[in-house]
């Protein structure tokens, strides 16, 4: 809540999606993080932790508010690369 400085309400305002966009952007470069990245990145990471520590993808559908269950099943590419867990002796 914050108050409105033309009106003087007190209310809920919403920040528009550039808004964050370019926040997100400047915290990024004042952090010097080398990457680039965006506030969908966060949420893809998100997702993708996710289904790496064991969460069931109707859960993660849930939380990303996805109404098909294959928008979210694009997250279980990270998944395929070792499917059975295996470890390879060379990583040891």
């Amino acid at each position: 809540m914050s108050k409105n400085p033309r009106t003087g309400k007190i209310a809920r305002h919403h920040v528009s999606p550039s808004s964050l966009q370019k926040s997100f952007k400047e915290a990024l470069r004042k952090s010097r993080v080398p990457k680039n990245a965006s506030p969908h990145t966060l949420r893809h990471s998100f997702a993708t932790h996710l289904l790496q520590d064991g969460y069931d993808i109707r859960t993660i559908q849930d939380l990303l508010g996805h109404k098909e269950i294959s928008t979210t099943m694009i997250y279980t590419h990270v998944l395929q690369n070792n499917r059975l867990g295996v470890q390879s002796p060379i990583d040891v």
